[in-house]
């Protein structure tokens, strides 16, 4: 991984910044040594469009992180995102072969739930279990050593395309950094801002970031549905930019400045100056047409989401409600708006950890690069534990990764 023992690192390869997140593990807790950054070229909507911009990109924040840890980046891990993730459940069963489940039972059933036809182009990232059944009788989630006949499994599978995730991995050799594992980002997103108590009640989380806005929703401590939404802040930027006819980088200032979604909130209007697009003329603008902009792209989201709950009946898995986290998540407003139009108490996501040494961090724009670090730190305990422990633990352990079933 490094120079150094015990180091861990992520990179958060985003449509609007690089990250990368160094860290040292120090028994069972997470110590972060120090953040790089830069800014992201080359990619839209989290897909490599710009091989060369995407690898300078990622050298830039890899040297930063380098510089400010004195830590040597061999290999990390990253995420994946992108309007190509697919996600649906899948089931399988067969036969207990001695009449009580045995470790090969679960791994055959796993096998025939994973055996279905995908899209040509697609490979598959992430197969998680929901639940188990023996003879159709109540769900469980560890049946090792249950009585039965017939073992069913239940599971939750995430396929992404093969040109589009190996277009990252290679930027990423290309810059100097071997890949090690991937994950399907608001998965690591997840391990970073939700409580075990939200995992188990039932929850949803909505990840804002650059290019592509991330839902994923727990039960029982499983993955119960994920969605990938092509729509995210770089388009409210854009909106703004077109609609005040000024520059991305003035629409960007503008948006963090003065951006809002409270359409009703603002009893006197405030005027406000940029700069257009041509001959660096100034204008004044007020405000409240900004927010209306803004408004309507974060209305088109919410309603997207909304959708996607009602068309797969999701409300009554949401029990605690929505988790709401990414840099988008940080827009005046928007946890407001999306409990009127989700319906549902919700809250902004933040990395839970007590460990930061970084104040930078305490921000829901790093909540995929923090994640991506507990995910690392819970695989390796899970896969030196013994194989009489969790089901969990057990499975992770006889699955290899997918990187090195992709190469």
């Amino acid at each position: 991984m490094s120079n150094f023992d015990n180091i861990v690192v992520s990179i958060d390869i985003g449509t609007t910044k690089i990250c990368v997140i160094v860290a040292k593990i120090n028994k069972q807790d997470l110590q972060i040594l120090g953040v790089g950054k830069s800014v992201s070229h080359g990619l839209k909507k989290g897909v490599v469009v710009d091989i060369s911009k995407t690898v300078q990109s990622i050298k830039e924040a890899v040297k930063e992180a380098e510089f400010v840890t004195g830590v040597s980046i061999e290999s990390a891990i990253i995420g994946v995102s992108g309007g190509h993730i697919q996600s649906f459940n899948s089931s399988g069963a067969v036969p207990i072969k001695r009449n009580e489940v045995c470790q090969s039972d679960i791994v055959n059933v796993m096998a025939a739930a994973k055996a279905v036809q995908i899209q040509e182009g697609q490979q598959i990232l992430h197969v998680l279990p929901q639940y188990f059944s023996v003879d159709s009788q109540e769900r469980v989630l560890d049946p090792l050593g249950m009585y039965g006949v017939r073992l069913e499994a239940q599971v939750h599978i995430i396929t992404g395309s093969i040109a589009s995730v190996q277009n990252l991995v290679r930027c990423c050799e290309m810059a100097g950094v071997k890949v090690t594992d991937i994950i399907l980002e608001q998965l690591a997103s997840a391990e970073a801002v939700l409580s075990e108590d939200e995992r188990e009640l039932g929850v949803a989380m909505l990840d804002i970031g650059g290019g592509t806005s991330d839902f994923a929703l727990y039960q029982k401590n499983g993955i119960r549905h994920t969605k990938v939404v092509p729509i995210a802040g770089n388009h409210f930027t854009n909106d703004i930019a077109v609609g005040l006819r000024t520059t991305i980088c003035e629409a960007e200032r503008i948006k963090h400045n003065y951006g809002s979604v409270l359409v009703n909130s603002i009893t006197s209007d405030e005027d406000i100056e940029l700069e257009l697009i041509y001959d660096k003329e100034k204008s004044i603008i007020q405000r409240s047409y900004l927010i209306n902009i803004i408004y309507a792209r974060a209305h088109e989201l919410l309603q997207i989401v909304n959708q996607e709950i009602k068309n797969y009946n999701l409300k009554p898995f949401m029990s605690t409600g929505l988790v709401l986290t990414g840099g988008g998540s940080l827009l005046n407003g928007l946890k407001e708006l999306t409990q009127d139009i989700i319906g549902v108490p919700v809250r902004i996501g933040f990395p839970r950890t007590e460990n930061i040494i970084f104040n930078m961090l305490n921000n829901p724009m790093y909540s995929t690069g923090y994640g991506m670090l507990i995910y690392m730190i819970k695989k390796q305990n899970k896969s030196i534990e013994s194989l009489n422990g969790p089901l969990a633990s057990r499975i992770f352990f006889r699955m290899k990764s997918w990187v090195s079933d992709f190469f």
